[in-house]
Formats: C-alpha cells, structure tokens, sequence
C-alpha cells in the first residue's frame, strides 16, 4: 500500500470520504511560523489554516519549529508535511465522519540542528503569525540567554526570532507580528509577553527594541478547545488505512466540535483572515465568556458528574450518555442548574447553545473519555470549576440546587478510601479496587474512619481551606447533601438516581 505524499496523491484515486488538497496549496508563501508539532496543533490551528486555504482565504502555510528531542520528524519529511486528519462527531445528534488531508505545514525544522533556518524564517517579509503549543510548562520564566543557538525556552525562542526580525527590518513597526500562544493556561497572551518583556530586560536588549517589541506586536490571549486524542491504538489505524487507502504515520483522529477563541481587535481579525473559513475561529476584545462557558458547563458538568457515572458502575462518558437515567441528570444539571449559575454575564441562549454542544460531545461514539481519569484531583477540581456557580447559583435564586447537591455528595461517596498501598488510596467499587488521585485522599480517608455520613458532610462542607467558603451557610445545602449521601451509602448510586432524576424529568433537547 502506498504511502501519504505528494506523488502518491497525484496518482490516487480518490474516494468520496476524503477531501484531498489543491496543488496550488503547495506553492503558497510561509506565512506562519509555529513552535509545537502535537496533535492538538495539526487537530485545530493547521487544520482551519489548512480549510482557509482551501477557500483562497489566507493563503499561506505553515513553518513549524520542533523543539523537544523526542517524536519522528522524518515522517513530516516522508510524507511532503501532509497528514490526514479524521474528524468523528456528533453534531445535532447527527455522525459527522470527515477525513481531510491537510497541507498547510511547509516544513518542520529542528530548533536544535536548524536553528539558523529558523532565523532566516523569522526575517521574511512573508511572516505575520506565530502560532505555540508548548504545554503549559512552556510559558515561563528562566534565565535564558537568547544569543544560544538556539535558546533553551520556548520564550526565550521567540525573542531571539523577534529581535533577528527587529534587526533584519530596522525597527519597522508594520514588521510586528501576531502571536497567538495556544497553551492552556488563563490569559496566554498577558502572560507571554509579561516574560518576553522581562527576558529583553535580562538579556541587557536596547530600549529601542523594547519598545518596538511593545507597540509593534500584538500578543493574543487564546483558548484552544477540541478533543485531539492523538494517534489512534494498532487496531483503529489498521482500519483506517484499510479505509482511506494508504499509509500515514501522522494519521490523527479529532472530534467534530472546535473552537479557537482569539482575544483581538480589528487589526488581528485581518492578519488572521484565516477567522473567516470557519466558524469555530472567533475573535473578540474579550474571550471570557468562552472560557466560562467551557470551565463551568463541560468541566462542571463533567466534575459533579463523574463519580455518579462511575459509582453507578459505568466507566465512560459515553457510556452516562446512552444510560437513560445518567443522561438525565448531566442534562438536567447542566441546563437547569449551571447555565443559572455561571458566575459571569453571559447571554442565556448563548450558553444554552454552547450546553447543547456539549452534550453532542459527551455522545460521541469515537471518543473513550472515562470517567476515572476525570477524578484526578477531584478535590481542587471541584473548588475550581463548581463552587462559584453554586455560589452564584444561591445569590441568584436563593433554592437549593438539587443536582449540584446529589454530585457533590456523590463525590464524597467515592472519596470514602478502603486501604492504602504504597503512598496511593483506593476506594471500592462492587468489590473492586479503585485508586483515588487526590492530594485529600488522607484527609478523606480519616473522615470516613470515625465519621457518619451526616457528620462527615458537615465537617467537609465547612472546611474553608478546602472552598474558600463555609458552605453549610448556604440555607438548606448541607442538608440536602446529607440526605443523598445517606441514600447513596445505604441503597446504592442506581436507586438513588432512579429516585430523583428519570428521563421524563429532563430538560428537552
């Protein structure tokens, strides 16, 4: 079977489910240079760079730099830079399967053996946008010298590339750039440029340069959402080669849903033309609302529903989708109660828009996102993504939101730790051992030892080390939290739900 190339698609017959590139993509000027070969990069950002060009809209393609020793770059080399993406979803409760074969990556350098054509890169005329995905330890301050071949950070990397192009074009200030950051830490933008600012200072650079580097680019604080699960196990890529036709050993499997929200004005709506070929591209003065939106409905409904789903013997979130009862209550949670309670302005259909979305995610039938994996650090998890919409909740409608008080003492439930191996907990689970990730494990463990459910619900509850809050001084909260762990200690996660939440109770979609 051949493999993925430019040759080899030349000569390929294509078949209806595979939307091939032009050839005219291949010819288009590097006007990208991104740090970062993962997948979520190929799943999202090359891909709607890719869908633009396709549409004669941005028309330009991608440089991307590889830091990290590990990973194959020779399969950029092997395949002309062409991957196939295969996007798996539901939408409106419809299958979406698309298999796309992008173009927009030109090369891949290594930032260690081709330093030197990375600088000839930042110095064309043709660039305009920097595009990163360096994970989250990569936006931070060291002490790096940016006359290193290359410097060892990643913004230490990019300063190098923006004094070389400062340089190369005498401090023009239409030479700037935009600089998305993608990695998944509030305010990306803010924080980047507050560490290129401060490495300039370190590295002795002239005020000239500082200034230009102010006022000439434009650093955008971004948010980056879509499902890229990463190569897909022997047996799925086996299939899919049998399906598509050839060999792609960069072949990536990514959901149907995506959004790249981009903080920017007018200016960087037009470097980023690239916004107007899709419309999960969204740029705005302000991306808190999306931020929001996701933190508190997919992350909130996921968090006060994970051990629910588990307890209740199910082990993936599509699992809790196609189980009448579970799907119910993360329905009914989330429209009912956490679109009330976002702790955030935000336009009702807007959010109830983004609910139904999310709840097309949680159906997708070719993701396994189990529900276990949610539970690491389910304690800081919980504080951070749902009490401030349970506060809000109460502030707004002074009721006791049921839903959030059954999650919350399904949460407890499975917090009670059996025994303890090494330095991990493990709680129990219709006889089975389950570890328990959590850095209050011990804490819980104890509680658990010497307390009833009721006392433990309100020695929890008060704990404000734990919240930020007293939340038994929310009327009625405590209560209704200790009447559902009871209930779920004495007649089983099942029963319980079966009791309170059933089908006919939720929210229509």
């Amino acid at each position: 079977m051949k493999s993925l190339s430019k040759r080899s698609l030349a000569t390929f017959q294509p078949r209806q489910d595979i939307s091939l590139p032009d050839l005219s993509t291949y010819e288009l000027p590097e006007r990208v240079l991104q740090f970062g070969t993962g997948v979520l990069l190929r799943g999202l950002p090359d891909y709607l760079i890719d869908k633009a060009n396709r549409q004669g809209i941005f028309n330009g393609r991608i440089v991307v730099v590889k830091s990290t020793d590990g990973g194959d770059m020779t399969a950029f080399a092997r395949q002309d830079n062409l991957y196939t993406l295969c996007i798996r979803g539901v939408e409106n409760r419809h299958l979406v399967e698309q298999n796309v074969v992008c173009s927009a990556i030109s090369r891949v350098l290594s930032a260690k053996q081709q330093w030197q054509q990375v600088m000839e890169v930042a110095t064309s005329p043709d660039l305009q946008v920097v595009i990163s995905n360096t994970t989250e330890v990569g936006i931070q301050l060291i002490q790096d010298d940016i006359r290193q071949s290359p410097p060892e950070s990643f913004p230490g990397k990019l300063l190098a590339v923006l004094q070389a192009r400062y340089e190369a074009f005498a401090g023009d200030p239409t030479k700037g750039l935009v600089i998305v950051p993608t990695e998944l830490i509030p305010d990306n933008g803010t924080k980047l440029t507050d560490i290129l600012l401060e490495l300039a200072h370190l590295n002795g650079l002239d005020g000239a340069f500082i200034d230009w580097l102010e006022t000439a680019n434009t650093c955008c604080n971004s948010l980056v959402d879509r499902i890229v699960p990463g190569l897909p196990d022997p047996a799925t890529h086996h299939a899919l080669t049998e399906m598509l036709g050839y060999e792609d050993d960069l072949l990536t499997i990514s959901e149907s849903y995506r959004l790249w929200a981009i903080e920017g004005d007018e200016y960087v709506r037009t470097v980023l033309s690239f916004c107007k070929a899709d419309e999960g591209v969204i740029i705005r003065p302000n991306i808190d609302q999306f931020r929001e939106l996701k933190l508190r409905l997919l992350n909130g409904t996921h968090t006060l529903s994970c051990a629910l789903a588990f307890l209740g013997g199910l082990d993936t979130v599509r699992e809790a989708m196609e189980d009448d009862v579970l799907s119910a209550y993360m329905q009914s949670l989330m429209l009912g109660e956490l679109i009330p309670g976002i702790p955030y302005a935000v336009d009702e259909k807007v959010a109830q828009r983004f609910g139904f979305q999310v709840l097309d995610r949680f159906r997708n039938p070719f993701i396994e996102h189990r529900w276990l994996a949610i539970t690491m650090q389910y304690s800081a998890k919980m504080q951070m993504r749902n009490v401030p919409t349970l506060l809000h909740y109460y502030q707004k409608l002074q009721v006791t939101p049921r839903y959030m008080a059954v999650g919350l003492a399904a949460y407890l439930l499975f917090m009670r730790a059996t025994n303890q191996q090494d330095d991990t907990w493990f709680g129990e689970r219709n006889g089975e051992a389950y570890p328990i990730y959590d850095d209050q494990a011990g804490y819980f463990a104890d509680l658990w030892a010497r307390l009833t459910p009721p006392e433990l619900t309100l020695t929890v509850l008060q704990n404000t080390t734990l919240w930020g809050h007293d939340l038994t001084q929310l009327p009625g909260f405590a209560e209704s939290v200790a009447k559902h762990l009871t209930q779920l200690v004495t007649e089983g996660v099942r029963a319980t739900l079966s009791g309170y939440f059933t089908t006919t109770e939720a929210v229509t979609v």
